[in-house]
């Protein structure tokens, strides 16, 4: 179970923009890409969808995160946050939330 009082489903997090805590089942991993940092340098990013009883949402993975999980890896994301992109909702962990892997 996610550390928090409250996880919200992924229908309802596509409705908030931060501090959420959501938990789910990885599916549907695209390959990772290698993007360009604004900071310079690169790193690996990844696409997938978490579902869970009532639906899924699209989750971005940076970095190491990407191989901590595979196609259904159960998760948590602890503090995430959403932003929308060409009318999609997309959920990533960010720099002060947290992936936990449940197996």
């Amino acid at each position: 179970m996610c550390p928090s009082k409250f996880v919200v489903t992924t229908e309802q997090a596509k409705n908030m923009r931060n501090r959420i805590d959501i938990e789910g089942t990885i599916e549907r991993m695209e390959e990772p890409r290698t993007v360009n940092l604004k900071t310079g340098g690169t790193t690996e990013v990844c696409n997938a969808y978490l579902v869970d009883e009532v639906g899924e949402i699209k989750i971005t993975l940076w970095g190491e995160d990407i191989a901590k999980v595979k196609n259904g890896s159960k998760v948590a994301f602890k503090n995430a946050y959403t932003s929308t992109f060409k009318n999609e909702v997309s959920l990533a962990k960010g720099k002060y939330g947290e992936l936990i892997v449940k197996d």
